[in-house]
């Protein structure tokens, strides 16, 4: 995984961190679930990037 791919994945994470943080504060349901679906995409994201490196060093 490149660094820049490293940073878009953490900005992403932080992004969905802030969205489902602002969500429990308005009450906007809604908006938390998009929060907490932004983060577990860029952990899916993170995995398959670990994953790919993996194979990439055998």
């Amino acid at each position: 995984m490149g660094l820049g791919d490293k940073i878009k994945h953490a900005a992403e994470k932080l992004g969905g961190k802030g969205k489902e943080a602002a969500g429990d504060a308005s009450g906007d349901e809604s908006l938390k679930a998009e929060g907490k679906g932004d983060q577990v995409r860029s952990d899916l994201k993170q995995a398959g990037e670990k994953v790919r490196n993996a194979f990439k060093k055998h």
